[in-house]
């Protein structure tokens, strides 16, 4: 019927009745695109890898109605954080509540983090920042949104799978955004894995004016618009000063005892959309003095609101020091914290280098195998990966702030006394090339 004359869809829709048409409303297949359709054929996992605004949110919950339409329990959803789940999958205006007929629409019991269907069909909702809620638990199939955001995404991911054992063709569909990660890469490799790549511009009709005319103008044409807009999933930046591998091989899953713990600020000037964010960024060393990121909490808020979010993780990680960087705000970051926390531990520091002679030291430290993250870390390590020194137009605020802590933690005179570890004499010189020498 969409594809017919303007004439032919107003004669067919005006002989409905209105229950015709109620269903017609909700009838999927009738409404999407093809590409949004689940594939035909034996697969294990649908990866949808697209764009942001292509419509894949829907797609994913309304293949979760169509499973509960059919019976099949019980059901996972999975998101990455609590929040996540709740705001997109669930209640979202894609979310599997806008997608069910009133007459099919499950019971929601966020507290028990369930959906109950009429017929019995029932999932459980799940945050993969709290992976081993799954394990354990079975499901006959799954859905996985944004999943290249997930911190612990590798340990979620392997609890789902071996709980995906329930009846004669279990399947999960993955909804993402793509970034370079090691999981995504292996999904697509996988031959059990249908791959849907799709670009933003693929669903324009239905996104709103504001977005065609602001977000596209602004990111069409940049790197992180082939990422975000087009889809694609982009490698490694010539001239980063980190790159993907060096950060996969030292991730870890937990961080040991730590002897020091910062929380360390690289602070906006001004707040809204359009300003730039306030990096936030956690990191401890411990007594082998090996450093470990711990937490990334940037943000774009005010200063009342970021101060709160420096207090609370300060709290959150029992920290020992906020370290805030004052160059353009001064006393500002100082009297915005301590208007949340008078009795707090902070130390202001000064930027007397360039960006390059300041991250430098720390990123050597990475390429040593001597600084780890605690799980991943998406929007910081695209940073990272993106650190050109020499090339930057925009301020890298996650980057900066992760550069202070370990400045901090590991390279200029800490209060555990670490420093970088002795190295050969014939290597001195390197070492002074690199900026490294003045903490030898």
């Amino acid at each position: 019927m969409a594809s017919q004359p303007a004439s032919i869809r107003t004669a067919a829709l005006e002989a409905m009745t209105d229950e015709e048409c109620a269903e017609l409303l909700y009838d999927w297949r009738f409404h999407a695109r093809q590409e949004q359709l689940p594939p035909e054929g034996d697969w294990r996992t649908w990866l949808m890898m697209t764009g942001r605004g292509f419509g894949k949110t829907r797609s994913g919950a309304e293949w979760i109605r169509e499973k509960a339409e059919a019976g099949v329990t019980p059901l996972a959803l999975i998101g990455a954080t609590a929040a996540d789940v709740r705001d997109t999958m669930v209640e979202g205006d894609s979310g599997v509540l806008a997608c069910c007929p009133p007459s099919f629409r499950p019971e929601y019991e966020p507290s028990k983090r369930r959906l109950t269907w009429p017929n019995g069909a029932r999932a459980t909702t799940f945050s993969a920042d709290k992976p081993d809620r799954l394990r354990g638990p079975q499901h006959a199939a799954a859905w996985c949104d944004e999943i290249s955001t997930w911190r612990y995404m590798r340990d979620a991911w392997q609890n789902l799978m071996l709980g995906l054992r329930v009846g004669a063709n279990p399947q999960v569909v993955v909804t993402t955004t793509p970034r370079p990660c090691s999981l995504l890469k292996e999904l697509i490799a996988d031959p059990t894995t249908h791959l849907t790549r799709g670009r933003t511009y693929d669903n324009t009709i239905n996104l709103a004016p504001a977005f065609r005319e602001e977000i596209i103008a602004r990111y069409e044409g940049t790197r992180i618009g082939r990422q975000e807009l087009e889809g694609e999933l982009l490698e490694d930046v010539p001239g980063a000063l980190w790159t993907r591998a060096t950060l996969d091989a030292n991730r870890v899953a937990a961080a040991p005892e730590l002897v020091r713990i910062v929380i360390a600020v690289d602070p906006a000037m001004t707040s809204g959309e359009e300003a730039d964010e306030t990096g936030i960024v956690a990191a401890g060393v411990d007594v082998d003095g090996e450093g470990y990121v711990l937490g990334d909490y940037s943000c774009r808020m005010t200063p009342n609101g970021w101060a709160h979010r420096v207090v609370n993780a300060y709290e959150e990680h029992k920290a020992d020091r906020v370290v805030a960087e004052v160059n353009n705000g001064g006393d500002l970051v100082e009297l915005n914290v301590r208007t949340v926390a008078p009795s707090i531990s902070y130390k202001g520091v000064h930027a007397s280098r360039g960006k390059r002679v300041r991250a430098e030291p720390v990123a050597a430290l990475y390429e040593q195998g001597r600084i780890h993250h605690v799980g991943e870390f998406a929007e910081l390590e695209d940073q990272q990966c993106n650190f050109v020194p020499d090339a930057m137009d925009a301020s890298p605020d996650r980057v900066d702030a992760l550069v202070w802590a370990f400045t901090e933690l590991m390279l200029e005179g800490s209060a555990s006394g670490l420093a970088l570890p002795d190295d050969e004499p014939e290597e001195d010189e390197a070492l002074e090339a690199a900026g490294l020498g003045q903490f030898m």
